[in-house]
């Protein structure tokens, strides 16, 4: 268990919901979304320097790609290519238009470069949302797995072979077995559910080089590490009640990024804990991260 004062905010801006926050082993900077205000975010731990970009839509999640600085957007109902040195937006594909309700949530890629991503219900409780795969080739299809009202958790063992992924009010993080070259799934099932005491619910994942899987839980303050079997193994305290995204980053993957968010939240909550909204910086108590995988094909003789 982590002590609260191990991880500390990366300056002193607080977001409405930032997300998506992963490392960007080539450019050497720490990326997320803060979903509402429409930016993407980039921190330099070398230099303590931040840089943000105003997008035209709610940026959801977003993958890395094989050229540096630039990056593949799931914005709220489009997927496009966007150059972080010039600002340039190319339109890939279009997310669930026929759904007025719904748009881009939580994603990342699989082991071979396929972005897996899926879409909430703003409109309501109703389970409409899906899981999606826009492969390496350009095509997006569904995913064959349950239909949802948030989807969230979207992680990979390291293997590849299996994906996790969970409806957020549900409050069960689930499995399957996962075939990146098709999209298609077997075996739904399982894998850890969250105590309802706790008032929290499972937000964004990721995966350690030993397999285990980080859950940042919205309304409970924490991260939580689950083994493979499923077992509670390590918790992170945090001083923001909406922690919703973990990622390993720097050079050694031995750090944790924590996104948190202040949606939802009234003056007196903010008072009471001004870090609501901050992203956390600290050491894993446990465990190493895995090098986040690129949107794409990898070029001739570099390995993905």
């Amino acid at each position: 268990m982590a002590a609260n004062d191990t991880f500390q905010p990366l300056g002193a801006t607080r977001h409405a919901l930032a997300e998506g926050v992963l490392w960007d082993d080539l450019s050497g900077v720490i990326r997320w979304t803060d979903i509402h205000a429409s930016r993407l975010w980039e921190y330099d731990p070398a230099t303590g320097k931040s840089r943000d970009w105003i997008l035209p839509a709610r940026l959801a999640c977003f993958a890395l790609t094989h050229k540096p600085g630039v990056l593949l957007l799931a914005l709220e109902h489009q997927l496009v290519r966007f150059d972080t040195h010039d600002g340039s937006i190319v339109t890939l594909d279009d997310i669930e238009p026929e759904i007025a309700s719904t748009r881009a949530n939580d994603g990342r890629c699989d082991r071979a470069g396929n972005l897996v991503f899926g879409t909430l219900n703003e409109g309501g409780s109703e389970k409409i949302a899906s899981f999606y795969r826009y492969g390496a080739d350009g095509r997006l299809s569904r995913l064959a797995l349950p239909k949802a009202a948030i989807t969230n958790s979207i992680c990979f063992s390291p293997d590849g072979e299996t994906m996790y992924f969970t409806d957020s009010p549900s409050l069960r993080i689930m499995a399957c077995d996962y075939d990146a070259a098709t999209g298609e799934v077997d075996r739904i099932r399982g894998f850890a559910e969250l105590d309802p005491a706790l008032g929290g619910e499972p937000d964004g994942s990721t995966i350690d080089a030993d397999g285990f899987l980080w859950n940042a839980q919205w309304g409970a303050s924490r991260v939580v590490r689950y083994a493979p079997d499923g077992r509670i193994d390590a918790i992170v305290h945090l001083p923001a009640r909406q922690p919703s995204c973990v990622a390993f980053v720097g050079h050694e993957l031995d750090q944790l990024a924590i996104t948190s968010a202040r949606q939802g939240l009234n003056d007196d909550d903010i008072e009471r804990q001004p870090l609501h909204g901050a992203v956390f910086l600290g050491k894993a108590p446990k465990g190493r991260g895995l090098r986040e995988s690129r949107y794409g094909h990898a070029p001739q003789g570099i390995h993905a």
